[in-house]
C-alpha cells in the first residue's frame, strides 16, 4: 500500500460532500432533541398538575404530547441511522480509494438508504409539527383569554 500525498488529497475531496451532509444531519438531530426535551418538560408539568387534580384538558394535552414524542423518536432514529450510514459511506470512500477496491455500488446503495432515512426523519418531523400546530390552535380556544 503506497499512498502519495496527492492520493490523500483526492480521497479527502471525495469525502467532503458526505461530511457536509453529516453536518446537516447533526443539526437536524439537535433540533429534534430540543423538541423532544420541550415535550418531556411540558409532559412533566402536566403530570404534576394531574397529581393535584384531574382535568380532562391535561389528559388530552398529555395524549397529544405522547403522540408527538413518538413521532420525534422515530425521526431521531431515522436521522441517526442516516448519520451512521453516511459515516459508512465516508469510510468506504477512503477504503475503496486507498485499496483500489470497486465499492461504487455499495457506496451508492448506502447513500440511497441514508437519503431514505433522512427523508423519513423529515416526514416524521413535519407530522409532529402539524400535530403541535393543531394542538396549539385547539388549546387557544380552550384557555381563558389573558387579562391585560
Amino acid at each position: 500500500m503506497n499512498i502519495q500525498v496527492g492520493d490523500i488529497g483526492h480521497i479527502i475531496q471525495l469525502a467532503i460532500a458526505p461530511v457536509f451532509l453529516l453536518t446537516g444531519v447533526c443539526t437536524n438531530l439537535m433540533v429534534l432533541t430540543n423538541r423532544l426535551a420541550r415535550i418531556i418538560d411540558r409532559s412533566r408539568v402536566l403530570e404534576d398538575r394531574l397529581d393535584v387534580g384531574s382535568n380532562d384538558n391535561y389528559l388530552n394535552e398529555l395524549d397529544v404530547l405522547y403522540r408527538r414524542s413518538h413521532l420525534i423518536n422515530v425521526s431521531i432514529f431515522s436521522s441517526t441511522a442516516c448519520g451512521l450510514l453516511i459515516c459508512l459511506v465516508i469510510g468506504m470512500l477512503f477504503v475503496g480509494d486507498t485499496l483500489n477496491l470497486t465499492l461504487d455500488k455499495y457506496i451508492a446503495g448506502l447513500f440511497v438508504v441514508a437519503m431514505a432515512g433522512l427523508i423519513t426523519s423529515f416526514v416524521y418531523l413535519l407530522r409532529e409539527i402539524f400535530i403541535a400546530s393543531a394542538a396549539m390552535r385547539a388549546h387557544r380556544h380552550v384557555r381563558p383569554p389573558l387579562k391585560k
